[in-house]
């Protein structure tokens, strides 16, 4: 099979609705995915997989440690001020909820980090613990791979994955899963019914709902099937804390979780959806924590591959105070303010909010310093200072991810073309009886024009396999 047909074979096996909504109108209307498609899988080195399983188990333990992190913060063994910082913004409801012992151990059990493949190694630009993907990757896997492809992971590692985490997250070999979808992530409804589809091909009994459709009483949460209502298990969360006041029934359905009516992942813990941990893992006053709680190995690895990241933070410092680690031809920074007359060369910095907040994903809200014209640059740092009290936002160093060649199916002139991009990875890892399992990675390839690199009209999107 040539390589059209085989981008043409997997344009026609997607299904009908497709996997995934984002910008259709700007495709070409033969194109089932708001993507390029490519006639192969994207490859990473026999080096590169080996780290990347082992990275998962680090992950596990940074979220531990974060969550430690926390709690001793709220408790006075840590200072307050970390605490503070995590909390900002938020309700008390939601605090509320991330403190109850009911959740005190409780960790996400997807873990997807964005991963850079830099010239000088692996950059992790952030962590998510309620990624899209899972059913587009997984869809994307299964069509790869009936293609002869060995895709990281195995043909269907996504839904076995996530199968094997619900089980072990209920302790049932059948558990009940809802999976619900609020209306603010409605792009990837289309992608959680692929997955619900797969679990239930695969022995779970599986729903993707809406929040309005969950059934509640005092026992427990239902879904209301054919055969009568049936009590939920698992409740997997994909909506975001901060929208819960436009979410029926979200107020119901945490009820029943702190109830023990029914186990929810990831827990009600905003705390630990905060991009600020990064600036929190570089402070110079924890690093004696860090380092006793993560054990050396993993600290080291951590240190390498996470960005310098401060918050971005309005308090005047006293005359001798500096900002740790940000300065400007040598000159330590005292006031961020400091960073808005900076050319555009020595800006090479990236601005985002950092959790609890709707332009916190999928890449809105990203203001990249040497990309932008002065006056847009100066308006996002004053943007992040004045907003610090509701949406704290991050300063983070930029990484660029290093240059690739990547083929793709042009449904305009209906013929293969080459693109010169660069990468991102989204390896994603379920966690079975507190053990890690990488189940697959995505690659999005951006054209090498774009500083932002995500799922965009012009990108390509593969799994991986091994080179």
């Amino acid at each position: 099979m040539n390589l059209q047909d085989r981008c043409l074979r997997i344009n026609e096996n997607i299904p009908d609705d497709g996997l995934y909504i984002g910008e259709r109108r700007e495709v070409h209307p033969n194109s089932k995915v708001p993507w390029r498609i490519s006639p192969v899988p994207f490859p990473i080195s026999a080096e590169d997989l080996v780290w990347l399983e082992n990275l998962g188990t680090h992950l596990l333990k940074f979220y531990k440690v974060c969550n430690l992190l926390y709690s001793q913060s709220t408790r006075g063994i840590q200072p307050k001020w970390i605490s503070d910082y995590l909390d900002k913004g938020k309700p008390e409801t939601v605090i509320e909820f991330g403190r109850m012992r009911r959740f005190k151990s409780q960790l996400p059990q997807v873990i997807r980090p964005d991963i850079l493949p830099t010239e000088n190694g692996m950059v992790i630009s952030e962590l998510d613990s309620i990624p899209g993907g899972i059913g587009f990757t997984g869809g994307l896997s299964i069509q790869y791979s009936e293609l002869g492809c060995e895709i990281l992971g195995g043909s269907n590692g996504m839904a076995t994955g996530f199968a094997e985490m619900v089980r072990s997250l209920s302790k049932k070999d059948q558990p009940v899963l809802a999976i619900i979808v609020s209306d603010e992530a409605e792009d990837y409804r289309q992608e959680m019914y692929w997955l619900a589809s797969e679990l239930n091909r695969l022995g779970l009994y599986a729903r993707t709902v809406h929040p309005r459709e969950i059934i509640f009483t005092e026992t427990g949460l239902f879904l209301d099937e054919d055969e009568g209502d049936i009590q939920v298990d698992i409740v997997y969360r994909f909506f975001e804390l901060f929208d819960l006041k436009n979410i029926p029934k979200s107020e119901l359905i945490l009820y029943a979780a702190k109830k023990r009516n029914v186990i929810i992942t990831p827990p009600p813990k905003a705390y630990l959806e905060e991009k600020l941990l990064f600036a929190l893992f570089h402070h110079p006053a924890l690093q004696s924590f860090w380092k006793r709680e993560l054990g050396e190995d993993t600290h080291r690895l951590l240190s390498e591959i996470i960005p310098s990241t401060w918050i971005i933070d309005p308090s005047e410092l006293p005359p001798h105070a500096i900002i740790p680690g940000l300065s400007l031809d040598e000159t330590p920074i005292t006031d961020f303010r400091q960073l808005i007359t900076v050319t555009q060369k020595q800006r090479e910095l990236v601005i985002k909010p950092s959790g609890f907040s709707s332009l916190a994903w999928g890449s809105k809200g990203v203001a990249i310093g040497h990309d932008m014209a002065t006056e847009d640059w100066e308006k996002a740092v004053e943007q992040a200072l004045s907003s610090f009290e509701e949406t704290p936002h991050i300063l983070q160093e930029f990484h660029k991810s290093k240059r690739i060649v990547m083929s793709y199916y042009d449904f305009n002139s209906c013929d293969i073309r080459q693109m010169k991009g660069r990468a991102l990875l989204r390896p994603y890892y379920f966690v079975v009886q507190d053990k890690v399992r990488l189940a697959g990675i995505q690659a999005t390839v951006c054209p090498d024009d774009k500083k932002i690199l995500h799922g965009m009209v012009d990108s390509i999107i593969v799994p991986c396999i091994v080179e």
